[in-house]
């Protein structure tokens, strides 16, 4: 049997299950020069959201009643492309079916024994996108301070995992008293802020960040950055990864007008996707494979069980269910 998750509607305001479709199809047979692929992980990632909207974005959006994608784990299960044989593990962005077939190109072998889920967090695009964010924004020094907003969230613990080992005192904003928990025990941030407990975040910041911020890794957006940023000091670096507090709004929110801060301390602000940096991806892998073996880095996932499950986890990401990197095993 085969199945496939379809985009059923366009969200207004926060997905729903009713926006997502399961639909039964007929099973693929890998033709000359193709594979046929199972899948065995499924990454779900808030900027998934961007593209069930139909608004122009950097990447087009999702086909009303065609399967959604996103970054998953395939195993091979029988091959006429000689570049692959049956057993081998690959990864790329493919369809949210459980089976379906590929030429071969995009796809690239993925080793076992390091784990497979691995490869769509940490050695995935989520482990690039906090290092390359980090090093070409953010441009981290020995002694500098960050702070970095959805700290527990996937790319957040490991960008400040990066700050740490490239010698920076280190502070993650996440939304319970368990995820700040979880960022100085096991990331190792320096300090860490619940914002829902917390009434004065500007004051917050400024108490765990005495001589100011010099980098901040901007993962959400909305009051939490404004808070940030009034606490920056010259050339202070932002790079703006996400906005997830905003993703789900029917109408623009309005904020404090921070050009004025921007202009007296002569800050960079600078929004990225991380395929501007794809050139550099080979390096990176090589980078976070390095320090993952020496045991620098330590990666979370928050891993849900079953195809069915995958629309779920979806929405859970703007719940905050999630510690680290959020993954469908089937």
């Amino acid at each position: 049997m085969n199945k496939a998750i379809l985009l059923a509607n366009r969200p207004v305001g926060k997905p729903a299950e009713s926006d997502f479709k399961f639909e039964d199809i007929d099973m693929p047979e890998a033709k000359d020069g193709e594979v046929l692929l199972k899948t065995t992980y499924v990454s779900v990632d808030p900027y998934l959201r961007g593209r069930m909207s139909d608004a122009k974005s950097y990447v087009p959006p999702f086909e009303l009643n065609e399967p959604m994608s996103s970054a998953i784990i395939a195993e091979v299960t029988a091959s006429n492309n000689q570049d692959f044989k049956a057993g081998d593990y690959v990864t790329a962005g493919l369809a949210w079916k459980l089976y379906q077939t590929s030429n071969g190109q995009g796809l690239t072998k993925v080793d076992p024994s390091v784990g497979l889920s691995a490869y769509l967090g940490v050695l995935g695009m989520t482990g690039l996108t906090a290092l390359m964010g980090l090093q070409e924004i953010g441009k981290p020094k020995t002694g500098e301070t960050l702070v970095v907003s959805g700290a527990a969230g996937a790319v957040g613990s490991i960008v400040g995992q990066i700050g740490k080992i490239l010698g920076c005192k280190v502070i993650g904003i996440a939304g319970s008293d368990e995820k700040t928990a979880l960022l100085k025990s096991k990331f190792g941030f320096d300090e860490a802020i619940n914002y829902k407990t917390t009434k004065n975040m500007q004051e917050a910041i400024a108490a765990a960040a005495p001589d100011g911020v010099d980098i901040y890794f901007d993962n959400v957006g909305g009051d939490i950055s404004d808070a940030v940023i009034f606490n920056m000091n010259k050339w202070g670096r932002i790079a703006i990864c996400g906005t997830i507090s905003s993703y789900n709004d029917t109408e623009a929110s309005q904020g404090p007008r921070l050009q004025p801060y921007i202009l007296k301390n002569s800050m960079l602000m600078q929004g990225f996707i991380v395929s501007n940096y794809a050139e550099k991806f080979p390096e990176g892998v090589k980078q976070l494979s390095d320090w993952l073996k020496a045991g620098k880095l330590q990666h979370a996932e928050t891993i849900v069980d079953g195809f069915e499950q995958i629309p779920q986890a979806f929405m859970d990401l703007f719940e905050g269910k999630n510690e680290g990197k959020m993954v469908v095993k089937i």
